[in-house]
Order: C-alpha cells, then structure tokens, then sequence
C-alpha cells in the first residue's frame, strides 16, 4: 500500500527549547531538514515552545489547507498534553481529554502524539546503548549480560505520566532478556541517577539518556550525577569537548554514557509514523 500523500500539508516539527542552551533545538532542525529534504510535504517548518521561532507565529504563516504539528517530546506530559495543546486551541482550559485535530474554515490542524511514547522508541534505545560500547571498546565491549542497562529520564512532579514512557521502555527492553538487568533511573524523581551504582549488580554499567536534546542536562548534569567532577565538566563544556569518557571508571563499576535519543536518525521514521497515525483520524 502506497504511503499517504502528504503533498498539500505543511509539517511543524515542535521542540521544547531553551534560550539558555543553542544546542537544544539541534534535533529539530536535524529531524526537520531530513524531512524537508525528502520532499513528502508542501513545507517542513522548526518551532519551539520556549525559544524562537514560537510555535503560534510559525503556524500564522503557513497556508497549507493541512498542518501537522509534531512534539518532539519524549512524555505524554505537561508539555505535550496540556500546556502546549491548551495554547493552541486543542484543549480547554481544565478540561481532560481532547481531540487532536481542529478545524479553523478550510485548514485543519492535526496534533500528533509525542515520539517519546512511539513502540519503535525501543530499537532506537537498544541502538543507543549498542553503539557506544561498540565505539569505545576499550578494554573490551562487554556483552549484554555482563551489563546493567540505565535508560536516564528526567522525572517531573508536574504530571504523573512523565516517567511512564521510561518506565514502558524499560519493561519492553527487560522481556527482550538481553542484559543483565534493565533499570530507571531519574534526574528529579527516586530512584535518583546517582542511585545506579548500588542498584547495579554488575561491574558494566551503559547509561542512555532518554532526552531529545544533548542539551545541559546531557552534557552536564548528567555527568555530574553520575560522578564526573563538576570543575572538570565545565571545563570540557567550554572547551566543547566531551563530558565524559567512554568508559569511566568509578564506584567499582565500568561506565559507558551515550548521546541522548533524540539526536539518532531514526526518529525520522517515529516522526513520520505518528503523522501516519494523526492523518489516518482525520
């Protein structure tokens, strides 16, 4: 079956942002120009919710009869589904579920769930932890049942649902039996990421951050919390160097730490699955 023709649409790939950090709106302009440069629809167009262009003024100028607005978040959370849908006419004010599609006249737009919540989120997590001890081997790549896998969220007392797409992950990556252990581990919420070596029974450890961006967060809180000094990241921070070293050794344990999700090719293909899904309602 042919795919659907997306030709009279306009696509906003939709990213959190931040002013503080330039490199956190990366993956939206990585997944936006992969789209765009694919020719599916009539406009591929970047915006954020706390950064520059805004998402209200991006869809102002687009005259497409279709627009499809695609979160580039990793929870079905406070962003994704309240704050963001309510500022777009979504969702009202205090109300609970909403439609995902709003007709204004003649143009329709089409709210599409979040990559993070996506099945296919488990190939690019599995290729995650994969990839880096393929890359630094060193002493040796350790095998999966050698290793405890972490997969590293932010966690949030905002919305009840933001640890549950980690927390699905990490039960689908369990059932596949291919690690030691499968664990979460959380930047706000126990247990903690500092907590990974006492719940780590295994001398290998391969930490992935579940974020879009290899923003702050990634590149140093991360690290600090999993022990690195907090001197020598800010060091290599201003240096943009690495923050840390594959592998690292502390606590007794072998750490491997990847790149966050965001940032892998694949979310291309999550991207366009749930406009996929979002059409298919319409």
């Amino acid at each position: 079956m042919s795919p659907p023709d997306f030709s009279d649409a306009g696509l906003v790939v939709l990213g959190h942002g931040t002013t503080l950090d330039p490199q956190s709106g990366t993956p939206v302009f990585q997944h936006a120009a992969e789209l765009r440069r694919r020719k599916l629809f009539n406009e591929v167009r970047e915006a954020f919710w706390k950064q520059g262009p805004r998402v209200k003024d991006v869809l102002a100028q687009i005259t497409a009869p279709r627009v499809f607005v695609m979160p580039l978040f990793i929870s079905e959370g406070y962003f994704s589904q309240q704050a963001i849908p309510q500022e777009l006419g979504f969702r009202g004010e205090g109300q609970g579920s909403f439609s995902p599609i709003l007709r204004h006249g003649a143009r329709t737009l089409f709210y599409c769930w979040p990559v993070g919540t996506h099945p296919s989120m488990t190939a690019v997590l599995r290729a995650r932890a994969r990839e880096i001890v393929e890359k630094f081997p060193f002493p040796r790549a350790p095998e999966p049942k050698e290793t405890t896998l972490f997969i590293a969220g932010h966690g949030t007392d905002k919305n009840e649902n933001s640890r549950q797409a980690i927390e699905r992950q990490v039960e689908l990556i369990r059932a596949l039996n291919l690690y030691a252990a499968v664990e979460n581990v959380f930047l706000e919420e126990a247990p903690r990421i500092g907590d990974c070596y006492e719940i780590a029974q295994t001398k290998n450890l391969i930490v992935v951050p579940f974020f879009i961006s290899d923003g702050l967060h990634v590149r140093q809180d991360i690290p600090v919390l999993l022990g690195e000094p907090e001197r020598l990241v800010r060091q290599r921070l201003e240096k943009g160097q690495p923050t840390w070293r594959n592998p690292t050794e502390r606590k007794g344990k072998r750490v491997w730490y990847s790149a966050s999700v965001g940032t892998e090719p694949r979310i291309a293909e999550v991207i366009l699955e749930r406009i996929y899904e979002a059409a298919s309602q319409g």
